[in-house]
């Protein structure tokens, strides 16, 4: 059979197209390695400038500990050499006891200025360990071989008037050895300048400090004098007789070399490049306060990527057997394109909508500002200014039968995992206090909740509120969470139980806590990362920083702007490392108990049923009300309390059903109480009122009657009472 021309173009497309695919993906595999090549050497430098400037930085640690050891010692000598120098016979006593107490000390003088004693033109006793025995050796400085004031360590600290670190040197004639020298010049009780006291100490002990390095197998440090000459170095030939321009001329990058050295000797830390005999260096360098040294680290740049151009070779393998397998999957993949084609649609689709589903997670926190603007009891704003990285804190509000609910909190941790967690804490917050009127109920079961599915050990600080709008009465719990500030005539810190944060462990107690809030007073609610913002010198901005950017005198919106001014000029141009988030409102009820409240008690009989009419007749009478609520009301609230007589009380026992109404502005809230046994109307069946009467099961239909009338009908069993609320906007 003939083939087709059509047949032919085709499999000629196809594979020109598969052999095009190949070119692409090498391509693509290509640049993808470049790319990912790019980013490791990145990560690797990093990880070998943290070894680096970290074993620097451990390094001028130790040394500064002995340096500060040694200049304590002078220090703590000092008074002694002032008794002394009325009886010049005792400092050689002093120096001894310099060096036998201290053993990072191996000498020590006190070193008269010249014609102070007319008896002694020059006296500078000298004490020094003998390293065979351990033994003090006693000595003197003046002689005419010494020469001791013309020596850099006796001539500087008289010169500069304070201590001074000399410049390492072989004290031949003294210490006999490679040291570096202390010196602080003593007055007497005249205030004249009589002596220089001297602590010596060896560069042997700070070869074994400074060569201690173990970044990599061939990385050495040096340790430079302030004019640049080798203390300590792997090579000795150097030690004290070369400097760093001198090796900087012998390089072939001489410039580089002298432009760091320049840095070094300015007292400057940095890193830069060198090439030392055909060889690729990073060099580290830091000062050593007080001294005028300069410690580098040098790390040879071929052993620092030399694991990497392992794995990138085998990489390349794995690449180039790709493209071959690449090729025999074309080859027998062609009857199955448009199979292919359809699941690289479903997968774009799912990475859309994926998208999407992270941008509706991150919509659920509220955004639009003001929020209840047919309101004139509250202000209520709320923000959170992201950082670079994805973050994880969250804050949430509502308003529920006149109370307003509001939380914040912070996820531990960084990236999607905490923008997870986060979307699950506020959708808990939301679910649980959609039936729940007691903050630390509410903050109990998100624990709960979380800590059973906390596979990723990630826990949440929380702080949760309910503010009855109506009364200015706050109940709160606070979970771990950052205590807010009140505005209250001054500002201070609410009093907060701290707990333990969400997501922790199940099973842990809360405290709840409450307090009642004021026309104009204000609650500032935010996260850590206010009060941890770092500026340029790694300051935080702190809590007294934060107490004093709130202005009383501002709206909700107004504080807030206050607020991130204040951090945002302290920060200045410093990278912000977690998010800012901020909730807060002020309450403007100005009759603050204008809630109404009456009470009927009633005992387990049926016959007291009649009395609830005569009750809801007073409370339409004072608000108000339309006739026809006002016996919807009855209705609802004849059937509830029937249902407590009936049934929750033991058949010929007495007991008590207190009815409470609450008259609010904008609501009408009936609480039922009784202290009978457990029993929850809410969670009874909803009753089918399509089926007919002969159908239809008995009983349901009196919770359903009062749902259909109340907006709002929530129960809970507390200390061994059944509450059963019933609210009704009006």
């Amino acid at each position: 059979m003939k083939q087709h021309p059509t047949d032919k173009n085709l499999r000629r497309s196809s594979i020109r197209n598969g052999l095009l695919l190949v070119v692409a993906a090498a391509l693509i595999l290509e640049a993808m390695s470049l790319i990912q090549n790019y980013f490791s050497q990145k990560g690797i430098k990093e990880e070998a400038s943290l070894r680096a400037e970290s074993q620097m930085e451990a390094t001028r640690l130790k040394i500064l500990d002995i340096i500060n050891q040694t200049e304590a010692v002078v220090r703590n000598q000092v008074w002694i050499t002032q008794w002394a120098l009325e009886f010049p016979d005792s400092l050689q006593a002093v120096t001894r006891r310099v060096v036998a107490e201290n053993p990072v000390i191996i000498g020590s003088t006190v070193a008269l200025v010249p014609g102070y004693d007319k008896a002694r033109p020059l006296f500078a006793p000298y004490s020094c360990q003998v390293t065979d025995d351990a033994r003090v050796q006693l000595k003197s400085l003046a002689t005419e071989a010494y020469d001791y004031p013309s020596q850099e360590w006796f001539t500087k600290p008289l010169e500069l008037g304070t201590g001074y670190w000399s410049e390492p040197y072989v004290d031949t004639g003294g210490g006999e050895m490679l040291m570096t020298t202390y010196s602080l010049p003593i007055q007497d009780a005249q205030g004249r300048t009589a002596a220089v006291l001297t602590a010596d100490i060896s560069l042997d002990w700070l070869t074994d400090v400074v060569n201690d390095v173990e970044v990599y197998p061939s990385a050495f440090s040096v340790l430079l004098s302030r004019s640049g000459r080798f203390m300590i170095c792997p090579i000795d030939a150097y030690v004290m007789e070369k400097s760093i321009f001198d090796v900087g001329e012998m390089m072939q990058d001489a410039g580089a070399v002298q432009s760091m050295a320049q840095k070094v000797l300015s007292g400057h830390s940095g890193n830069g490049a060198v090439q030392l005999r055909g060889r690729d260096f990073y060099a580290y360098y830091a000062p050593v306060e007080r001294t005028g040294w300069s410690i580098a680290v040098v790390i040879p740049k071929d052993e620092v990527f030399g694991d990497l151009r392992k794995i990138s070779r085998w990489i390349t393998l794995f690449e180039v057997l790709g493209l071959l397998l690449l090729l025999l999957i074309i080859r027998f993949s062609r009857k199955s394109e448009n199979k292919y084609r359809k699941l690289a649609d479903s997968k774009e689709r799912i990475e859309n909508e994926l998208q999407i589903a992270r941008d509706i997670q991150m919509s659920m926190i509220p955004k639009i500002f003001p929020p209840f603007p047919e309101r004139n009891d509250l202000d209520l704003y709320a923000a959170i200014v992201p950082a670079k990285e994805v973050g994880g804190d969250l804050y949430d509000f509502f308003i529920r039968e006149e109370k307003l609910y509001f939380c914040i909190g912070d996820v531990s941790g960084k990236g999607v995992p905490a923008s997870l967690v986060m979307a699950v804490t506020r959708s808990l917050f939301r679910t649980v206090s959609a039936h729940e009127k007691s903050p630390q109920r509410i903050v109990t079961a998100m624990n709960e909740s979380m800590s059973d599915m906390n596979e990723s050990n990630m826990f949440v600080t929380f702080f949760c509120g309910i503010l009855d709008l109506g009364s200015g009465h706050l109940r709160y719990c606070n979970a771990g969470h950052n205590a807010p500030v009140l505005l209250a005539g001054g500002t201070s810190f609410l009093p907060t139980e701290a707990n333990i944060a969400l997501g922790v462990a199940p099973g842990m107690a809360f405290t709840e806590q409450e307090t009642d809030l004021h026309c104009g007073d204000t609650l500032f609610l935010y996260t850590d990362g206010l009060t941890e913002a770092e500026n340029e010198k790694h300051e935080l901005f702190g809590e007294e920083r934060m107490l004093l950017s709130l202005d009383v005198t501002k709206d909700a919106q107004g504080l807030h702007d206050a607020v991130q001014d204040a951090v945002d000029r302290f920060v200045g141009e410093a990278s912000q490392s977690d998010d800012i988030t901020m909730l807060s409102f002020r309450y403007l009820n100005p009759d603050s108990t204008g809630a109404t409240e009456r009470h009927l008690l009633l005992h387990n009989d049926v016959k007291q049923i009649p009395q609830l009419a005569d009750f809801i007749e007073t409370i339409a009478d004072e608000t108000n009300l339309d006739p026809g609520l006002a016996m919807s009301l009855n209705l609802a609230l004849e059937e509830a309390v029937t249902n407590v007589i009936l049934y929750a009380y033991p058949e010929g026992s007495d007991g008590l059903v207190d009815v409470e109404a609450i008259i609010r502005e904008h609501s009408l809230e009936f609480i039922i109480t009784d202290s009978g046994k457990a029993f929850d109307p809410t969670a009874a069946p909803e009753a089918d009122v399509t089926l007919s009467a002969e159908d239809r099961p008995i009983g349901g239909l009196g919770i359903f009657l009062v749902r259909n009338i109340m907006d709002d009908v929530h129960y809970e069993r507390t200390d061994g009472k059944n509450i059963l609320s019933m609210t009704k906007n009006i």
